[in-house]
């Protein structure tokens, strides 16, 4: 008798026991709740010294790379993250080239006279650490918009006045890379580059500047060092 009472209680054990190990089991690999944090991927610990390479200039566009130069180098001051000297003292350097330049006329007067103009940059940038010979990071087009009035229309600007907005902004958003890395800020896809209009080379002006419209009417590894 007490035999048969031996075998039942094995049964019931291991009946009841399947279904409490399977949702053990099922509670282990259920990652629903489970939430992914990428590391950051910053720059090095090593790299503490930073210089900025002058800019090179791919568009017809004379002198727009000392002017973007010159931001980025301010606003690294600025920040204050990495000390800023010159590339022969520092641990790594920001190497940049403006691909594109283009200014649009968007509107036009009843004159047919374009009045707002929208001005596009696009820059490739690199990092590259000195110590280790080698790129730590690229964004191969990143880009700054402005849409502005023609300097004689109220609240308008010059050409020269846009640009130097889109050069403080470029400069904040590759000081943001640099200190932030990746994910802070992208480049543009490829197959988003703004379109250039029939018969334009690209890296040229789309249009007149708008000073030029009011006078004539009136109003990575192995580098390439």
């Amino acid at each position: 008798m007490s035999l048969n009472i031996l075998k039942i209680l094995r049964k019931t054990t291991v009946f009841f026991a399947i279904p409490l190990v399977f949702a053990a089991f099922s509670a282990c690999m259920d990652t629903s709740n489970i939430t992914y944090t990428p590391t950051d991927q910053k720059l090095p610990v090593h790299i503490k010294r930073v210089a900025v390479r002058p800019f090179t200039n791919k568009t017809p566009q004379f002198g727009l790379e000392e002017k973007v130069t010159l931001a980025l180098s301010e606003e690294l001051l600025k920040n204050g993250e990495y000390t800023v000297t010159t590339e022969n003292n520092a641990d790594g350097v920001l190497i940049g080239e403006i691909t594109n330049y283009m200014l649009t006329p968007l509107q036009y007067d009843v004159n047919m006279v374009a009045n707002v103009y929208k001005m596009n940059v696009i820059v490739s940038v690199r990092f590259l650490d000195l110590a280790e010979n080698r790129y730590l990071w690229e964004e191969p087009a990143l880009q700054a918009t402005k849409v502005f009035s023609a300097a004689a229309l109220p609240g308008g600007m010059t050409e020269e006045a846009a640009r130097e907005e889109l050069w403080e902004t470029l400069a904040k958003n590759i000081t943001l890379r640099t200190v932030e890395g990746f994910g802070s800020i992208s480049s543009i896809s490829r197959k988003k580059l703004p379109p250039l209009p029939d018969g334009v080379e690209p890296g040229s002006p789309a249009a007149p500047t708008p000073e030029a419209d009011n006078n004539s009417n009136g109003g990575v590894k192995e580098p390439d060092l």
